[in-house]
């Protein structure tokens, strides 16, 4: 059986994308990645808030709180803030995005990670583990819960020169719009360009281009649609 699947999504702008479903492998690297951070930020708590005598139950609640903080906030945090990536998932290149993939949103981190205390460490970790593997996407019970996916980023090699100005900068253009989603299908064409029918790879290239302008203030998509793909990718490795 294979750990990294592929799911295909259809996106308002009629383009099927073909996303990389994470493995258990990298899910769990990724996880205890993030596990021994938190650990190591509860040690430093239990370290600032060490009961004396004088404030020992101020300091009791202060440690408690803290504690649910790191454990329960730290991941809808990074999810919410970081499109859909703890520290954890940027160092296996993992992204958390909803079925549809959109971008993860509040309610979606926190059902997710609601769940995670239910099917995580109370229970080993078997329900995870067994879902990851049996499900058709790689869902956990929290991902179904959720309507999310764990994704694979698979980097995408451009050209050095391509989309840059004077003196080899790239442009200023605001990416922050791009989805994940509409990341996922510039990186797949990217990817798949050279076997493409040159009249085929032209005209998907334009739709993709045309497309995506309207959505990165300061861009001007002139000349070849190719390398206003290929500058958009780049800029969103860049600023994530």
């Amino acid at each position: 059986m294979q750990l990294d699947d592929r799911v295909k999504i259809g996106t308002p702008e009629g383009i099927e994308l073909e996303l990389q479903l994470a493995g258990l492998g990298s899910r769990f690297i990724a996880g205890a990645v993030d596990t021994l951070i938190q650990f190591g930020a509860i040690a430093v708590l239990a370290l600032l808030t060490v009961p004396g005598s004088h404030g020992a139950n101020l300091n009791t609640v202060a440690f408690v709180l803290g504690t649910f903080a790191l454990v329960f906030g730290y991941p809808i945090a990074f999810e919410v803030l970081n499109r859909g990536r703890t520290p954890g998932k940027m160092l296996c290149h993992l992204r958390v995005v909803r079925d549809t993939g959109a971008p993860i949103d509040l309610p979606a981190s926190a059902i997710r990670n609601l769940v995670r205390l239910l099917d995580g460490p109370l229970l080993s970790w078997l329900p995870t583990i067994v879902f990851i593997v049996a499900t058709p996407k790689n869902q956990r019970p929290g991902d179904l819960a959720a309507g999310t996916l764990v994704i694979r980023e698979t980097p995408v090699e451009t050209r050095s020169d391509a989309g840059r100005g004077a003196g080899g900068q790239l442009p200023v253009w605001d990416v922050t719009a791009i989805t994940p989603a509409e990341l996922a299908a510039v990186r797949r064409f990217l990817e798949r360009r050279d076997s493409l029918d040159r009249r085929a790879r032209a005209e998907l290239a334009h739709r993709l281009a045309s497309g995506l302008a309207g959505k990165a203030p300061g861009a001007a998509q002139r000349g070849d649609p190719e390398r206003f793909l290929e500058t958009l990718v780049e800029l969103k490795a860049r600023r994530g």
